[in-house]
């Protein structure tokens, strides 16, 4: 299974996988990039409901996400509450279930110094591969980068939006490839890149590779779409657009995404039954 990202879009990537695992719906391997993999592990231990109530509960709380973080961190997204306090305390991770499961969980980062895509398989499932997860959603111009070792690293996205040729290389072809943009997105060139230039000056590579990523991602796309349209994949993705921002805070707005994506995947459980048999 691919999962994209989109930050807090990725509540409907949340429901679609809760309906999975509500009706006993498994795969063997998972993706994920960004939001993708900061929820999709969830999938992983098997935790229904957890991503959209931990984010409706604390969506306006600014130890999660506010501009004060940022400013005073360089994280957006405040990394103590977002990747300690609250799985460990506040609406715990199931620790025990993400390593016992054979899920094999991959994660997508960009290496800042070449601008290319990383991938890392999560097979110690420990505190190393949780910064693995965070680096994989640390957006540019939003998040510190991330030191994992000698690893320099940022948001998957930035490289590999939609890993689907990767997974198909190392042998997964039967995939479930959920999006968070609806039919007929196109993605458009960065419009806020000179602004974010000077915070990335030190990495040109990065740059680089953010003023390309609308031609990689909609490449990445047409691709995605064709093997849908021929049968290769299953794709599911919102079938209608909420407006829903990446940093989004309304909690309402937030949960219809995630309905949404729950009626869409209720919707097509027949079909993605057959497809997997």
């Amino acid at each position: 299974m691919v999962l994209e990202g989109g930050a807090m879009r990725g509540m409907y990537t949340a429901g679609v996988l809760d309906v999975m695992m509500e009706q006993n719906i498994c795969v063997d391997g998972v993706i994920g990039v960004s939001a993708g993999a900061v929820f999709g592990c969830n999938y992983i231990s098997h935790q229904i409901g957890r991503t959209i109530r931990y984010n409706l509960k604390y969506c306006r709380d600014p130890r999660y996400m506010s501009v004060r973080s940022l400013l005073k961190t360089g994280d957006l997204y405040g990394v103590d509450f977002c990747y300690h306090e609250l799985p460990q305390k506040l609406d715990p991770f199931d620790q025990k279930a993400f390593e016992a499961s054979s899920v094999e969980f991959y994660v997508v980062c960009t290496d800042v110094r070449t601008g290319k895509a990383v991938y890392h398989r999560c097979d110690k499932r420990d505190a190393e591969d949780l910064e693995w997860m965070r680096a994989s959603a640390s957006m540019p111009g939003a998040s510190r980068v991330v030191e994992i070792g000698t690893e320099r690293l940022l948001d998957g996205g930035i490289a590999d939006s939609i890993p689907l040729r990767y997974f198909n290389r190392i042998g997964y072809h039967k995939n479930i490839v959920v999006l968070t943009r609806p039919r007929g997105y196109k993605k458009s060139a960065n419009r806020f890149l000179g602004l974010m230039k000077p915070a990335l000056k030190k990495y040109p590579a990065v740059i680089e590779a953010m003023a390309g990523r609308h031609i990689m991602y909609n490449k990445e796309l047409k691709l995605t779409e064709k093997l849908a349209e021929e049968g290769r994949i299953f794709l599911i993705r919102p079938s209608r657009d909420l407006k829903v921002g990446r940093t989004e805070r309304n909690p309402k707005k937030l949960k219809a995404l995630y309905q949404l994506g729950r009626e869409d995947a209720a919707a097509r459980l027949e079909e993605m039954r057959r497809f997997l048999q």
